[in-house]
């Protein structure tokens, strides 16, 4: 599903990012991704949607290799790989239906099949009633959950989430989790990022460390292993 093959990520000014990593993720697979700041854990998401690519080493995605893909492919790509960022990324003049909608008339589906989509998607997050108010009228929790809904909308197999509860409170922040975890039951992989110890330490899933640019754990049912 998702294969890293002896990684290494430099910056052009200098800063290795990741060093030498090998890392096998299975389909249906819920991961998080912690250590601390500047430890790598934006760039090790960034290769899996090719935002980034590495300097040297290759990473797959179901058998491509992102570090070659030409360009022209790399929307196709992202068809199958679902983004969620900390900051939800939502076209403020949009109204909520017309932010997710976007991502389906990008790839030419057809009004009926979107219109059905997005209002399954709306229903699956708890915003079915929201779908003509715009990102400003909605609270933190809710925009986020618009953002969840758009990262799903076009039935990705990866889900990529960096620093999804961030800057929500904490009961925002489970609500989130468990919208998470029932994408995760229908076989969708889940890749977070995430500084929260308490949300890793709860809901038990595989714990990938990073420091430095090194995996120095990784570990099923693992917990967060940083003090706060």
């Amino acid at each position: 599903m998702i294969l890293m093959k002896d990684v290494y990520k430099t910056y052009s000014n200098g800063v290795t990012a990741l060093n030498s990593l090998n890392v096998d993720i299975d389909q249906g697979e819920f991961v998080y991704i912690v250590g601390p700041s500047g430890a790598g854990k934006s760039t090790f998401v960034k290769l899996i949607y090719r935002e980034e690519r590495p300097t040297t080493g290759s990473v797959f995605i179901n058998n491509v290799d992102l570090s070659t893909l030409k360009e022209r492919k790399v929307p196709y790509l992202r068809r199958d790989v679902g983004v969620i960022f900390q900051d939800f990324k939502l076209l403020p003049k949009l109204t909520i239906y017309e932010n997710i909608a976007f991502a389906l008339e990008v790839i030419e589906e057809s009004p009926r099949a979107i219109r059905k989509r997005v209002m399954e998607v709306l229903e699956q997050v708890g915003l079915k009633n929201k779908a003509r108010a715009i990102p400003d009228e909605l609270s933190g929790g809710e925009q986020q959950r618009v953002s969840i809904a758009r990262a799903i909308v076009n039935h990705p197999k990866i889900v990529i989430a960096d620093e999804p509860t961030g800057n929500l409170d904490p009961d925002t922040s489970w609500e989130i989790m468990r919208t998470f975890e029932k994408i995760n039951a229908s076989g969708t992989t889940i890749i977070m990022a995430t500084h929260s110890k308490e949300i890793v330490n709860t809901i038990k899933k595989r714990v990938i460390a990073i420091e430095g640019g090194l995996i120095v754990r990784d570990e099923n049912r693992g917990e967060y292993g940083y003090e706060i």
